[in-house]
């Protein structure tokens, strides 16, 4: 792998009153050219402080870190000329065009007037910008803004482009618009580091990802190498009785042959089969004959939850969405 993005046992922590809080306890990663590359995991797992100490806005505790071959520790001037870097909460100005805001960004990084502006013009075509690229941007809608965003940080070429949380506040048409946008640029030749707690989003886009949780890595590989080690297809049954009877049928079907995993869930059980299709009418007539009451059944292919539960015991869709860390 040609690698454009390499830490090594990366760590950082933040004062409490309680004391010290470690946010990213020993993170290694390598990232190779041309990928996309995702950190996948709740609020408040570490993703935003590590995609900081990579882009020079906070400083390294301890660990090391390159970034398009250069050291961000000794050499962060160098290492924000190679970068793109877009926020969560975006960085354009709303009194200025998109136009006037790509112009600026461009001279601030040092081109002259006529490659930027030429390069602005270019960045609103790949981009979809050009027919309102002329208003001022608080009259821009959310994708529209976020795809701004995106040119703003891709304006000087940079080798690698940072996305925190890239479709926070999107709706679905928006969120996939933009997913393809960030193709584009993949394909152009643009290697893309982004953090996302949406497991759709990370599953979409993601060559590679690590799965983050408690600032440390659970699990990485492609999404689809990750979902291949839930084997089965999963099964979620909510019951309409006591703790008594979830722990009974938890035990009957821990039982079966067909049963991979069982594991309790709320009020019900989530379990692994081999065959769903096969498996779900031998469930239900098997709780039928020791009259254990189902109020729901669903059934699921594997997903990036799924990885996520068997690793850290809880799902992703129900793990804390409001950690100041993650947010700040």
């Amino acid at each position: 792998m040609n690698t454009i993005i390499s830490t090594t046992d990366l760590k950082k922590s933040f004062g409490s009153k309680r004391g010290p809080i470690e946010a990213v306890r020993g993170i290694s990663i390598e990232v190779g050219r041309g990928e996309i590359f995702g950190f996948l995991g709740p609020n408040g797992a570490g993703k935003t402080t590590t995609l900081r100490m990579l882009t020079t806005l906070l400083p390294i505790d301890s660990g090391s870190a390159t970034v398009a071959g250069v050291d961000v520790a000794s050499q962060p001037k160098l290492v924000r000329a190679r970068i793109g870097y877009v926020s969560q909460l975006g960085g354009a100005d709303d009194l200025a065009t998109g136009r006037e805001n790509l112009i600026l960004q461009g001279r601030l990084y040092g081109g002259d007037l006529a490659s930027v502006t030429a390069r602005a013009e270019t960045l609103m075509e790949i981009l979809d910008l050009t027919e309102f690229a002329d208003r001022r941007v608080k009259t821009y809608s959310g994708g529209q803004r976020r795809r701004l965003d995106v040119a703003l940080g891709i304006v000087h070429e940079p080798e690698v482009l940072f996305l925190d949380e890239p479709s926070t506040g999107l709706d679905p048409q928006n969120r996939a618009n933009l997913w393809e946008h960030v193709r584009m640029l993949q394909a152009r030749g643009t290697t893309i580091f982004l953090t996302t707690h949406y497991l759709e989003e990370a599953d979409a886009l993601c060559d590679r990802l690590m799965i983050i949780d408690h600032g440390q890595i659970v699990i990485e590989g492609s999404p689809r190498d990750l979902k291949r080690e839930v084997a089965g297809d999963a099964v979620v049954l909510n019951l309409h009785d006591s703790d008594s009877v979830v722990a009974r049928a938890r035990t009957l079907l821990t039982e079966q042959p067909y049963v991979r995993e069982v594991s309790v869930e709320g009020d019900g059980l989530r379990l692994y089969v081999e065959d769903g299709s096969t498996a779900l009418p031998q469930l239900m007539r098997l709780l039928d004959s020791e009259r254990i009451a189902i109020k729901s059944i669903s059934l699921s292919e594997p997903t990036l939850d799924d990885v996520f539960l068997r690793k850290t015991g809880r799902s992703l869709r129900d793990a804390g969405t409001n950690s100041k860390e993650d947010a700040a």
